[in-house]
């Protein structure tokens, strides 16, 4: 723990710990209301997903992951959003908080699996020699050094701090046997904590239920005897699942204690460290796709208190405990009001923000150390408490960024130097770390795309055409909460010019508004008035990403990749979760000559979500036909499945892509005949397509002499082949819709047909 000014006082506790109380009984027994949850209202909490129960059903945003090292976004020039576009717009402070849309999930999300870990039994974590080690002593008032040795002789474990004066002690003051409060039975010392010793305990009027026993660093340590205090007064409404259970506050020889429910797991911090011995003492972080859903899964203990107006202050792999299959947050020592302007702050010198020391904590401070967090959990993260204390490595040079480019844009937003830069809320952060995780699973799980999972930002993918523009990019999804959603959404059917009429005429404006404006102008293909909408948006609120999504449509409108790229870049940064910014930037990139950061993107969101498979295997596809790589192509093309929408226009493109490449090679042309037989197409395009394959089958043949394949049900034989061409050339000529074309398909199919005496 540290104070303000962020110096280390002492690590929390690695595998025991504390508390919230036994929630309210609303609605006991009844089932969840949250999609796809199975659990049970218990104590007037989901025991799966940990909503309250009187919680509106929502729907998950889910979305995919790291683009990998071919995306590197970190490389492309981004839109100035934020904080970058505040300065001088008159702009203070973000208007937009987290959008009520973003709501409640399980360990591992249904996504990914953690192995559980065994309950610990308490009578064996009880510390044999309670000692806190000499380099671990430090001042609760100024975070220097105390108790250490000198000239050969143990440094003091009571005493003064030389630098201040404060008082400091390390010694236990309760030992085995003591009864505390007349009802607690000490057992001995689990841990030293932030704020003094950690003790275990039975209760001897529940049962001998084992409980924590948290006491003061020293009982003449006013901040620390105030913060005690504190959490007795209002942390008595803390009632969460997924945060540990304070019993009691009570008073021994002139000390405070908190009594907590006990813990029976293992901290992240231990699961580390134990990585790290199995692996010859060598850094072994935990799997991304396990780091992200320990943190996923914690996200709602976040929320429940920042609706409390509490702030948690101290999160770091200490403070979460691994129970079974379960998670509970623990030490609430550092716990404070959002509007608390006199209390002694707490946190971790690494993990803390950088603002906290002269703006002090905030509902943004919580979120950086979260992002603080998931980052130690991820890598070994070298520097994080000195050349790193307040940024993170370089993309460029760091392999788990370079590897899970959404994974760092995900943490550079929650780490973001401005505090509004930062996501607004767990709930917010929870949607777009979902969606992360889904391209993390998808990744390991290559080959398969996830099922599709509806976004609440973006609507679902409907392109089924090959070549990709602007309209038919996944749009927005309106904001049910804009004051002016309920006239918008009565305006009747119109065409883009009448559109533009109807909302020149709106009650007031207001986001969605503008945004229906430019949507209007881009169909009217007025790019310059989407353009001076979203210039509006901007100027209104400098974090309106959506404005960003407005501009880069308007780009690729316009023909402008650059701009267009540098639009969607942005708004990836800022909902890294979501696919449709990187299917759009894969288009702005593919058409702006960066093909190797487009079919990143594209299969990224190829192998995420059922729903994008078609849109970027085409982008795929196109990509690596245009190098010369036909196997490439056709294998991309392979990834659409016969149940998409797409699937026939697929074959179609497989087709054509062998074609090309054919060369004097029969088997590839064989297997151009064998994609348009499997394609649900017109007669017309069937025909058109079968002449092209066997007129080059023919030239083939004529210059080489026949082959063994066959080219669909023709032997790659001059006869044969005639014939089939023969036959496709009639079939032209049938569907023709003009005589001119008729008589040209009738002529062509005279000069193929074969020889005959009669």
């Amino acid at each position: 723990m540290a104070p303000a000014d962020g110096t280390a006082v002492s690590s929390a506790s690695p595998g025991l710990v504390t508390g919230a109380s036994a929630p309210s009984s609303t609605n006991d027994g009844s089932k969840c209301r949250q999609p796809g949850c199975t659990g049970t209202i218990v104590d007037g909490y989901c025991d799966v997903c940990g909503t309250p129960a009187g919680a509106a059903p929502v729907v998950e945003t889910p979305v995919s992951e790291g683009a990998g090292s071919q995306t590197g976004s970190f490389r492309l020039e981004s839109a100035a959003i934020g904080s970058q576009r505040a300065a001088g717009s008159g702009a203070t402070h973000r208007i937009r908080t987290g959008s009520q849309r973003l709501r409640s999930a399980r360990l591992g999300a249904g996504l990914t699996t953690i192995p559980p870990v065994p309950l610990v039994d308490a009578s064996k974590v009880i510390m044999k020699n309670p000692e806190v080690a000499e380099d671990k002593r430090t001042c609760a008032k100024c975070g220097g050094p105390v108790g250490r040795s000198k000239d050969g002789r143990p440094g003091r474990s009571e005493g003064f701090c030389p630098s201040c004066g404060q008082a400091f002690s390390f010694t236990p003051k309760l030992k085995a046997g003591d009864l505390v409060a007349g009802q607690y039975e000490v057992a001995g010392c689990l841990a030293h904590g932030g704020l003094g010793w950690i003790y275990l305990a039975r209760d001897k009027n529940v049962s001998d239920r084992w409980v924590v026993l948290k006491g003061l660093l020293n009982s003449g340590d006013a901040d620390a005897l105030a913060a005690a205090i504190a959490e007795q007064r209002f942390l008595a409404q803390v009632e969460h699942p997924l945060i540990v259970e304070i019993y009691n506050f009570v008073t021994h020889d002139n000390a405070g204690y908190i009594v907590m429910e006990y813990v029976g797991g293992t901290s992240l911090k231990q699961l580390l460290k134990e990585r790290m011995r199995a692996n010859g003492g060598t850094y072994d972080p935990l799997p991304v796709d396990q780091a992200l859903a320990f943190i996923l899964e914690i996200l709602p203990a976040f929320q429940y208190l920042h609706d409390l107006g509490l702030i948690y202050c101290d999160f770091k792999p200490d403070n979460l405990i691994q129970v079974g299959d379960a998670l509970k947050l623990i030490d609430l020592g550092g716990v404070r009001h959002v509007d608390d302007q006199d209390s002694a702050i707490y946190g971790t010198v690494g993990y803390q923000a950088p603002e906290v020391a002269t703006a002090g904590p905030s509902v943004a401070s919580d979120i950086y150390t979260i992002g603080r967090t998931l980052v130690v959990l991820c890598m070994e993260f070298k520097g994080y408490q000195s050349t790193y204390l307040s940024s993170l490595p370089d993309p460029e040079s760091t392999p788990l960024f370079q590897e899970h480019d959404s994974l760092y844009a995900l943490v550079s937003k929650c780490c973001a130097t401005d505090p509004a830069d930062r996501f607004q809320s767990a709930d917010e952060l929870r949607v777009q770390m979902l969606g992360v995780l889904r391209e993390v699973v998808a990744e390991k799980r290559a080959g398969t795309a996830l099922t599709s999972a509806a976004s609440q930002l973006f609507e679902t993918p409907a392109v089924t055409t090959v070549r990709l523009d602007w309209s038919q990019l996944p749009a927005l999804r309106a904001d049910t909460s804009d004051s002016q959603y309920a006239f918008l959404s009565a305006l009747a059917p119109a065409t883009a010019s009448r559109r533009l009429e109807q909302l020149e005429k709106v009650p007031e404006e207001s986001a969605e508004v503008r945004l229906w404006r430019a949507r209007a102008a881009l169909e009217a293909e007025k790019p310059d008035l989407a353009v001076r909408e979203s210039g509006l948006l901007l100027q209104a609120d400098p974090w309106e990403w959506r404005a960003l999504w407005v501009s880069g449509l308007a780009a690729l409108q316009q023909e402008k990749w650059d701009d267009a790229a540098s639009s969607f870049n942005a708004v990836y940064h800022q909902v890294p979760g979501e696919l449709a910014p990187k299917l759009a930037l894969a288009l702005a990139c593919e058409n702006g000559g960066r093909r190797e950061v487009a079919e990143g993107f594209y299969t990224t969101c190829a192998e995420t979500d059922a729903a994008y498979v078609a849109p970027s295997a085409f982008g795929v596809a196109r990509i690596r036909a245009a190098t010369g790589d036909t196997d490439g192509a056709v294998q991309a093309l392979d990834l659409v499945p016969p149940t998409s929408r797409g699937y026939g226009e697929s074959r179609e493109l497989r087709a054509e892509v062998l074609l090309r490449g054919a060369g004097d090679d029969l088997m590839r042309l064989s297997a151009a005949m064998s994609s348009v037989e499997g394609a649900s197409l017109e007669p017309y395009q069937r025909a058109k397509l079968t002449t092209k394959i066997l007129g080059k089958a023919l030239e083939v043949v004529t210059r080489k002499g026949p082959g063994t394949v066959r080219i669909g049900s023709y032997e790659a034989k001059e006869p044969s082949l005639r014939n089939g061409l023969e036959a496709s050339y009639r079939v032209l000529a049938r569907e023709a819709q003009d005589r001119d074309t008729q008589v040209l398909m009738v002529g062509r199919a005279n000069a193929v047909r074969n020889w005959t005496l009669t």
